[in-house]
Parts: structure tokens; C-alpha cells; sequence
């Protein structure tokens, strides 16, 4: 028998529940060469939220920092629904998953996703949009002259010619960097925050706000204030830069954290890491804490095997999911200390890059 608890599911959406990266893919299709373009400004984004931690500026930002360049090229807001909808890639038993953790315990997605990718995702996978907290835009509303879209367009190709940074391990400062990433780094503040700002599309960077950083850690709150219960009674899935800070909440008020075939800024927040192929085994661990709390949940980690795994009564075809996705075994689970967070990261990173590809997997 169930024990009755009253605990919360919250979840990124990119990485645990989608392969995409939304923004990523809409500057890829959108602008000549745009790849390039996300890429660098993501690592852009890396450098100011993670090194330099500079003032008003959260991680995830990359998501306004790329809106006046997808105005340039003529993007809407219907192009991006129509794209979204016809681009979304599940994580395999994902959407039954959900179903399975919403059926015992509120859950809610947090993401720094645009909201018209989420309503896409929602419809895909038949969750409560009123669920969600992601990125609110309106892009129709901002308009552009001619000489605008030119001077934007001749930007974005500038953005993509120039070289990758590159952040040196322990950097804290701007003169860490090599001198021609200095420049890089230095280029770009040039562009967003001198040259946008006096041009009539910059009001875009004042009034939309990416739902990353601690605008995720305040979603967080905001939940578990509506639901009445604590911090402790929440189980928090992410896997990248944005949902450090919601980590570090979670973790100091006691409840658990989960990087799902996360990157170095993931890993090195979370007290467990699932490196796995599909959804299942975060169903698994969801219904765990439900039932019996954190602490049955890091002794599985720590004891992760098929015996001690069907000692919690667990559904018989979320079993089968855990084995049939994993051939070679079951997918690894493990508990984030000091001592293995490295190899770990290591790992986890590897792993995502081939659960969501090289290109998307390699991003911050």
C-alpha cells in the first residue's frame, strides 16, 4: 500500500521530456547560418551567468538575446507554433510517464522554453498547459524599419563569423580568456547591450523575460506556495545551466534533485544522476518519493539494482521499460559527491550528447 503523502513533481522540458532545443532548431531554420549564430551567443550566455556573473543577467537569456535576429528573418508568432508542433522529439515513454506521476502527485514543467513550444509539447503529450511556467512572448507586437532588418541581418553574420569562446577551467574573470576570446566576449557586449539598445527593436531585451536562473528557482517557489506544502516535499528534474539555480534551492530546503543526462552545470548541482535512454526511470524514482520520501530514493541510487527496484511494488511495465531500453543493463543511476562529480559530469555529458545528438548535447 501506497502511503499517502503530499510531495510535487517538477520538471524541465528540454532534455527529461523533449531531445529539442527549440530556440536552437528555430535559429537553425530561420537564419542563414544560425547555428553558428545560437551556438556562440549560448556560450555568450555561459560566460555571463556562469564566469563573469554579471549583474541582471540570468542564464538562459540566450532566448531574448536571439528574438531580434528571428524578427529580421521574418519569423511570427504562427511560424513558431507551426514549427514547433512539426518538430517536437519525445523522450521515449515520456508521455506515459507523466501520465503515470500525475495520476499520484501534482506535476508541473518548468521550462525557459518558448510558451509556443510548450503549448505544442502540451498537446503532444496531452499535459495541462495551465501546468507549465515557461518563456511568455508575443513577437508580432514588435515591429522593424527596413534600415533595422538590414542592420540586423549584417549582425547575425557577423555573430556567426566570429570565433567560438572558449571558457578555461576556473575562470572567474574576463582576462582568464584568451585574448581573442576577450575580443569575442567583448564584441558581443558591444552589440547587445550598445548597439540593440538604441534601436527600436531593443525594447525586446527589456520586456521579455526567459523563465531561467532564478526566474526557475522563483517558479519553484511560486508552486509550492499555490500547493501548501514545502520546498522539502519537492522532486526537481533538470539537466543544463538553467535550472542551477532551482537545484540549489530544492537541495538546501531538503528536497531532491535530479540531473537526467545532464551537463557539467547540471551534475554539479543535483545529488543524483540518471543517465538513461527513456522516461521510465524517472517515473520509477517519482513514485518512490512519493511513497516513502528523499531518503528511500538516494538508497536505491545507491543500491540501484532489478531486486531492490521491485521491493517498491513498482508497475510491472515501467520495469520492462528500465530493461528494454538498456540491453547492456539497467540505465545508470548514481549519487552525486565530491569525490565522482567529475567523472560523473563526464559521463552524463557523453551520454547526452547521444540521447539528444552532438550539436544540441554540446550547448550550455
Amino acid at each position: 500500500m501506497k502511503k499517502e503523502a503530499k510531495r510535487v513533481f517538477i520538471s524541465d522540458c528540454e532534455g527529461p521530456i523533449s531531445k529539442n532545443d527549440n530556440a536552437f532548431e528555430l535559429a537553425t531554420h530561420f537564419i542563414p547560418e544560425g547555428n553558428k549564430l545560437f551556438a556562440l551567443i549560448s556560450k555568450y550566455d555561459d560566460v555571463l551567468a556562469d564566469v563573469l556573473k554579471r549583474p541582471g543577467y540570468k542564464a538562459g537569456d540566450t532566448l531574448k538575446l536571439i528574438l531580434p535576429f528571428l524578427k529580421a528573418y521574418d519569423v511570427t508568432d504562427r511560424k513558431m507554433l507551426e514549427f514547433s508542433q512539426q518538430n517536437i522529439l519525445l523522450i521515449p515513454y515520456v508521455k506515459k510517464a507523466l501520465m503515470y506521476i500525475r495520476s499520484f502527485m501534482p506535476t508541473f514543467i518548468v521550462s525557459t522554453s518558448y510558451e509556443h513550444f510548450i503549448r505544442a509539447l502540451c498537446n503532444a503529450i496531452e499535459f495541462p498547459y495551465e501546468n507549465t511556467y515557461c518563456t511568455r512572448l508575443r513577437l508580432d507586437k514588435y515591429t522593424l524599419t527596413e534600415s533595422e532588418k538590414d542592420k540586423l541581418r549584417k549582425l547575425s553574420r557577423e555573430i556567426a563569423d566570429l570565433p567560438m569562446i572558449k571558457i578555461p577551467e576556473n575562470a572567474k574573470t574576463l582576462e582568464d580568456f584568451s585574448e581573442i576570446h576577450q575580443a569575442t566576449i567583448r564584441r558581443l557586449d558591444e552589440i547587445f547591450w550598445k548597439e540593440l539598445t538604441i534601436m527600436e527593436i531593443g525594447e525586446i531585451l527589456n520586456e521579455v523575460n526567459p523563465v531561467g536562473g532564478r526566474e526557475k528557482a522563483s517558479a519553484v517557489n511560486e508552486i509550492v506556495d499555490k500547493q501548501e506544502m514545502d520546498l522539502a516535499d519537492v522532486m526537481y528534474v533538470g539537466d543544463s545551466i538553467t535550472d542551477a539555480e532551482a537545484f540549489r534551492l530544492v537541495r538546501r530546503k531538503g528536497g531532491l534533485t535530479i540531473s537526467f543526462n545532464g551537463n557539467w552545470y547540471a551534475v554539479r548541482e543535483a545529488e543524483v544522476a540518471v543517465l538513461a535512454e527513456n522516461a521510465a526511470a524517472i517515473a520509477v524514482l517519482a513514485q518512490i518519493f512519493h511513497d516513502f520520501g528523499k531518503e528511500k530514493v538516494l538508497w536505491l541510487a545507491e543500491n540501484w539494482n532489478l531486486n531492490n527496484i521491485q521491493q517498491f511494488n513498482i508497475p510491472l511495465r515501467f520495469v520492462e521499460q528500465l530493461i528494454f531500453a538498456h540491453p547492456q543493463g539497467l540505465p545508470k543511476i548514481k549519487i552525486v559527491k565530491s569525490q565522482n562529480m567529475e567523472e560523473i559530469a563526464k559521463e552524463s555529458s557523453n551520454f547526452r550528447k547521444k540521447v539528444r545528438g552532438e550539436v544540441i548535447g554540446k550547448l550550455g
